[in-house]
């Protein structure tokens, strides 16, 4: 599970940062990767990276402000270009769907896949097996949600080392022990395959906000996180431009870090304000001095969520 930075920029494209688009990568856990926001030429930006765009399992839409959803149509219309036969589903505020359609209605695109629409209230959207993802609706001048993605507990894993002690040869009496199972040997000895797992393996968090002022819903929403990735649109300094236009400072980003007491947090959906090397670095280390362990994203950053040390 790692998470791709594909654009970090806010409002209009800068020569630095393109629209705002973050690429969630499950590949070793379920083949596939989960988008959130498509801000424009958000294809452009997956050709320089290892992602299939066929490989795009779902798109989480945080709001309908333009710099969030103008990639949509091509990235849809390549999608079936490349090789895209797999259900879309694309998740978003109400009125999502009526933009993705109209759009590809009014260009004649033909799409060689099945594409469905989640219109988002508060609340669990999806949840299978493996995930569930909760969103809640934050507060900006439209309707702006975040969500938040957790990962169930694993099961614990197979103690080698303690069947290996019994003198039992690796083999099918391994998987069937390992899938909790009771084996009977040719001695007679009966082993009870709950006995030879080791302890379950915590699942992962992580919240992905779209644009927000300050709000207790984050910390809801972000609560023991293993990464939060929230936007800071604007410096410390500049607060009163944040409140007026609905965005949060990179200090109100760490101040939910740590009142949600959060792992890592990373700032994202940067203003173009912002461009030289010590202005970005004045941001990360405004939310340093609240919260440590804080990194400003840069299109193209990949960060690996690790996984949680058995319990």
């Amino acid at each position: 599970m790692n998470v791709l930075f594909l654009g970090t920029g806010a409002g209009i494209p800068a020569k630095s940062r393109n629209g705002t688009s973050i690429a969630l990568q499950l590949l070793e856990e379920r083949n596939a990767v989960w988008l959130f926001d498509c801000g424009e030429a958000t294809q452009h930006q997956i050709l320089y990276t290892n992602i299939k765009p066929r490989k795009i399992e779902k798109i989480f839409i945080s709001h309908l402000h333009g710099d969030h959803i103008y990639g949509l149509p091509g990235l849809i219309s390549s999608r079936s270009f490349q090789g895209g036969e797999s259900l879309l589903t694309i998740y978003g505020p109400k009125g999502i769907e009526e933009f993705v359609r109209t759009s590809l209605s009014v260009s004649h695109t033909y799409l060689s896949y099945p594409i469905s629409f989640v219109e988002v209230e508060e609340g669990l959207i999806f949840e299978d097996q493996q995930f569930q993802v909760v969103t809640s609706k934050l507060d900006h001048g439209i309707d702006s949600y975040g969500y938040r993605i957790v990962e169930k507990d694993l099961p614990g894993t197979l103690l080698v080392h303690k069947v290996k002690e019994l003198g039992v040869a690796p083999g099918p009496i391994f998987q069937k022990l390992k899938n909790g199972e009771t084996v009977s040997l040719d001695d007679g000895r009966i082993l009870n395959g709950t006995d030879f797992i080791g302890p379950p393996q915590k699942g992962r968090i992580i919240t992905i906000l779209g644009d927000t002022r300050y709000s207790k819903r984050a910390i809801e929403l972000a609560e023991h996180a293993d990464m939060l990735i929230h936007e800071a649109t604007f410096s410390a300094k500049d607060d009163r431009l944040a409140h007026d236009y609905f965005h949060s400072t990179s200090t109100q980003a760490a101040s939910i870090a740590t009142e949600a007491k959060v792992k890592k947090l990373i700032l994202t959906h940067i203003s173009s304000r912002y461009q030289s090397k010590e202005e970005i670095l004045s941001l990360c280390n405004e939310a340093k001095e609240i919260f440590l362990d804080t990194i400003v994203a840069e299109d193209f950053l990949q960060v690996e969520v690790p996984k949680n040390k058995k319990e």
